[in-house]
């Protein structure tokens, strides 16, 4: 998780900061779809939906976006549903691929194009699953938190695992039946979350070299290039000396 981590960081520095977000915009907008087909446009009564409008509040995503957005699921019924590829990319890599789309035959064609053109072979949906833990993940500004000791307390009570701290956010990983008593927790504890979605977190980590690396993780830059992918994960083990490497030779 954390050798991922640090790579999305790597690519928010140096890519366009209007994409980035104009890019999330659009995925934060169809899990509100999916979240208002599967359990209607209440957020009172809906906890999906919700966590996806703290999400979007986090991003800073405009109120009048978020309406729209749940309004539009609401009386269109959007066909939008999830979708998960599995499968292995250089050197027996494993990859992850999640989806959200309107249109099966689009997204298999692209995402089946990039595992055959970058040397990869993709799998049956379940094949990697003993691979990865599904694990509730929450980010937080720093600056919201105003004690560590009280915050660590808290967050420790409501079932934190790890808890991770940067330059400017704090990540909390819970294991995925927390989930929601991590959000009560936080919420007694009057903490503004920035993002909070599940992730898959690898269980058996791969060593691999910069160059190996490197072909994945260019991989995985063409995976987030479909607009039906919302996040995609890997199971390489990416030392300090690996991202030094990368860093590098960018």
């Amino acid at each position: 998780m954390s050798g991922h981590s640090k790579w999305s960081t790597i690519k928010r520095k140096k890519g366009s900061a209007d994409a980035k977000r104009s890019q999330m915009f659009s995925r934060i907008i169809k899990e509100m779809m999916v979240a208002v087909k599967d359990g209607g446009p209440d957020p009172e009564t809906n906890t999906k939906l919700r966590l996806c409008i703290n999400n979007a509040k986090g991003a800073n995503m405009p109120k009048e976006n978020i309406q729209r957005a749940i309004t539009k699921a609401d009386q269109e019924k959007t066909g939008i549903q999830e979708l998960t590829f599995e499968g292995y990319g250089f050197s027996g890599v494993a990859i992850f691929v999640e989806t959200l789309t309107d249109n099966n035959n689009r997204t298999v064609s692209f995402v089946r194009s990039i595992f055959t053109k970058k040397g990869g072979s993709l799998g049956t949906n379940g094949s990697l699953s003993f691979l990865f833990d599904r694990k509730g993940v929450f980010t937080i500004p720093a600056a919201n938190v105003k004690s560590m000791d009280d915050f660590e307390m808290g967050a420790i009570e409501g079932g934190a695992e790890e808890i991770e701290v940067n330059d400017d956010t704090i990540e909390i990983t819970v294991a995925m039946e927390d989930f929601g008593r991590m959000q009560k927790a936080l919420e007694a504890m009057e903490i503004e979350v920035e993002n909070a979605e599940l992730r898959r977190i690898p269980n058996d980590l791969k060593p691999v070299d910069a160059r190996t690396a490197m072909k994945v993780l260019r991989m995985i830059d063409d995976f987030e290039e479909i607009d039906d992918v919302v996040a995609v994960y890997h199971n390489m083990e990416m030392t300090d000396e690996i991202m030094a490497e990368i860093e590098a030779g960018e």
